[in-house]
Formats: structure tokens, sequence, C-alpha cells
């Protein structure tokens, strides 16, 4: 397979550079930035370097002109560079989050684009590059990435996902059903040539279609992720797919006489996915081969989290992120979720937690991402923090955990020799917290400064700028 780190920087996130460092900021960008400075000196900080290597206390990171000049306990400062002293600190790589969307669920299958409030909710929380996990507006999806690279909008780095491939039976209107296979392919032709970089098939395409899929995106040094049914996740790896979307909870392979090319009853799936075990022969024969065939798997324990009774709500600082109205319905949905006695939900979540743990530790690329969608929610940025969270409740160390959301995501992409991690030559891409979250994970949530390229932007305004309209724009 032809990977975006083998198909060099012809492609569009190979991006960066000039944009962040004008001499005139855009108005739209201008103030939320809180450092600003061709040379920086970040002293007395720990360091979580993203590689999984335990934190190194009172270091300084050096950065000149958008990239990391140097790292250690003893770095040279120059006399011109700006000092920020952040005893007390952790700084750990910008996340590369890989599951994201730019539009919020508006109930009954309907969905509000969030070209305003997300990209800033997303650098806020750390996030400073995402891949889209699928688009219902690919053209605002593909111009807000143009005006982010531009640095007339703040917001990550995008890899854009074109629009949804899926087959017929979606009940959702804004996506489009495949009239066939060619349909599929030229999907991928059209999308590519008008700026996509990745590719999401869904939950009823074919093999066929999948097959076609791959082969186009491929061509072009692309990826193709899914989130699948009808195709299972054995074939799917077969058939070439570099990545699958939610983890194993969505699996279809389980199911006793599943027929080809045809999404299983939801009832058989659960019962199928109740009825496995996680240490047992089936589960790991699937993992194995996902490893072997070096397909990535996405965690998105948000969105799961959302749907099992007696796990804690949104955060306060999420739900006044969100429009009024919108916060209402997710509460008043919560409320039933939460009394369900009868869900499945919680020994499924238990299941998914034990199966991504298993999958990394027989040597699988595990990425992090959201998906802001089910019921709601699930708010960028705030859920962004909670994933690492959970990774940590999954059993991975919160060093690991970090690894996840950021060199494994960069890796994926084929950019971990810019970004991912915090190394000389790489991008300053950062996130400065208060605390050590090595020990209290929960110390993600405590953001003082996002660094994309070197500038460093306010959190607290960036979230104070949309409060009460996410869901709406």
């Amino acid at each position: 397979m032809l990977t975006l780190a083998r198909a060099g920087c012809a492609l569009t996130l190979c991006l960066a550079g000039p944009a962040a460092f004008a001499a005139e900021r855009s108005p739209l960008v201008r103030p939320y930035v809180s450092v600003d400075a061709p040379t920086l000196a970040l002293t007395h900080v720990r360091v979580i370097d993203g590689t999984g290597a335990p934190p190194a206390a009172d270091q300084t990171v050096l950065i000149a002109n958008g990239r990391i000049q140097a790292v250690g306990p003893s770095v040279a400062i120059p006399p011109d560079a700006k000092v920020l002293d952040l005893t007390g600190r952790t700084v750990f790589p910008g996340l590369v989050m890989l599951h994201e969307h730019l539009f919020y669920p508006a109930g009954e299958n309907a969905y509000n684009q969030q070209e305003i409030s997300f990209p800033k909710l997303y650098l806020a929380g750390g996030v400073t590059t995402m891949r889209t996990g699928g688009s219902l507006e690919t053209y605002t999806d593909l111009n807000i990435k143009k005006a982010i690279d531009e640095g007339t909008r703040p917001g990550p780095a995008i890899d854009v996902t074109g629009p949804y491939i899926e087959g017929p039976g979606l009940p959702i209107l804004s996506v489009k059903a495949l009239r066939d296979t060619g349909d599929a392919r030229r999907m991928v032709e059209y999308w590519s040539g008008e700026g996509a970089t990745s590719f999401k098939t869904y939950m009823h395409v074919t093999r066929s279609d999948l097959r076609a899929v791959v082969e186009a995106a491929h061509a072009r040094g692309h990826k193709v992720t899914g989130h699948l049914c009808s195709v299972t996740f054995r074939e799917a790896a077969a058939l070439g797919i570099d990545n699958l979307e939610h983890g194993f909870v969505v699996a279809s392979d389980f199911v006793k006489d599943k027929k080809p090319d045809v999404c299983p009853d939801s009832k058989d799936m659960t019962a199928a996915l109740l009825a496995l075990d996680p240490d047992g022969a089936e589960a790991v024969s699937l993992i194995d081969a996902l490893v072997k065939a070096k397909v990535a798997i996405t965690s998105t324990l948000p969105v799961f989290e959302t749907l099992v009774p007696g796990r804690p709500p949104a955060t306060d600082r999420a739900l006044d992120a969100l429009l009024p109205e919108v916060r209402d319905q997710y509460l008043r949905i919560r409320s039933r979720v939460a009394v369900d006695d009868k869900s499945p939900w919680p020994k499924l979540f238990e299941k998914e937690l034990k199966l991504e743990r298993a999958f990394a530790a027989r040597g699988g690329l595990l990425v992090s991402g959201t998906d802001p969608t089910g019921y709601g929610g699930v708010v960028p940025g705030f859920a962004n923090q909670r994933q690492l969270e959970l990774l940590v409740e999954a059993g991975f160390s919160g060093v690991e955990a970090i690894r996840i959301g950021t060199l494994n995501g960069a890796r994926y992409l084929g950019i971990d020799d810019r970004v991912g991690s915090i190394a000389a030559g790489k991008q300053a891409d950062l996130v400065v917290v208060e605390g050590d979250p090595s020990q209290r994970i929960a110390d993600v949530e405590k953001v003082e400064t996002v660094f994309r390229e070197g500038v460093g932007y306010d959190p607290k305004k960036l979230i104070d700028s949309v409060k009460g309209v996410a869901g709406l724009r």
C-alpha cells in the first residue's frame, strides 16, 4: 500500500509554516494568540515527549520559527529569546486525533455543520492535527482547512476525509447511496481532485465497493478507513483497508452464519459481542489478522461512554459550550439512558476496553478519536481529553495514552517526521498543562497554552468565544 509518508509532500497534509508566522495576523486569529515570538524558550518544564518514554523533569524546550530547536536540561538560550518559566507544568505533543467531525447531531438523523465553533474547541483542547472521520459538507470542510492553513482562522491542521462512501440503507438524507461499485470509484477520483486526502467506507458497502475504493485511493497516495458492518473486519483487512473505526464493538465478524455483504441485525450483533471472550481464541485470531495486515484501529471511547448507564455525563465546561437547546436535548436523552437497567452497554464497553488493550499489546497500531455524534454530549476538545482518560481506564499508563493520542496518530497519517512527538527539528505543536498527566491523567484537562507551529493560543479565550453556540454553527 502507498502510505502518506511514501507519497510525499504533494499531499495537502504537508502543511504549514509561512502562514503561522505572518507579520500581521488575521483579525479572526489575533484575539486568541497569547504567545508570539520568533524565538521562545519553555524552561523548567516536565516533558512527556510522546514516544512512550518516561517524563523528563526540569527541561528546556527551545523553539525558533515554529520548530523545536533543542530539548534538554541545559539548553543554551539565545539572548533574544522570550522565556517562559513553566515550573509545575508539563508539555506534551499536540494531539493527533483521527475520528473527528465538523458537524454535530441535531436529532432525527440530521446534523448541523460546525464551521465556527468546532475548530476553536478542538484547538483549545490540545488538538493540533485531526482527521475528519467522514464529511457531510465536504466543500465546507475543505474551505475550513484552507482558511486554517492560510492563517485566517484558528484551528488544527485537518486531514479532510471525503463524503461517506455508503450503500443503500442508511436513514441519513445527507449521505449519498452508491448506485454501483463504479460509483464508489468515481467518488474517490472526484473528491481526490477536490482536495480530500482520506476516504471512509460505511456500514452498507459491499466487498467490491471497498476493493474499488482501496484501489482508487491507494493509487493516489490516500488512505481508506471504515465503519463497517456488511463487510467484516477480516474481509476488509484482506482487501487492503488501512484503518477500522470504533474498535471491536462494531465488528460483524463474530455473528454466526453472517451473509456476505449484508449487515446483520443489530440484535444478532449485540448477542455475538456479549458472548465473545476478549481473551478467547476467536478474538485473538481476529486481532492477530489485523496486526499482520497492518490495519490500525481507531479508539472512540467517548461516544460509547454516552451509551453506558452510570457513567459520568459531559462536564459542565463542555455543556456550557453548547447551544442551550442542544444541551437540553442531550440531557433529556441521557436521563433515559442513565436508568436503562437492560442496556447491554456496560458489558460491551468493558469488553471494548479489554479488546483495545489486547490489540495494542499484540502489536497493533491503536489511534485515538472521539466521534462527536451519537445523541450528543461528545464535545470537541473536552472529549479528546476524555479519550485519554478512558485509555488509562482501559489499562494504559498516562504516558502510553498520550502516545496513542499523539505519535500513533502521526504515524498512521505518515507525518511523524514532523509532528506527534517532541524532538529537535519537529514542528512546535505542543500542549502545556498544569500538573503531571503521567501521574494523574485528568491533568490533561488543565490546558494553559496550546502551541501550533510555535504560536501559543489561549484556550480560555477560544472556548469563551463560542460559549453557548456549539451545536448551532
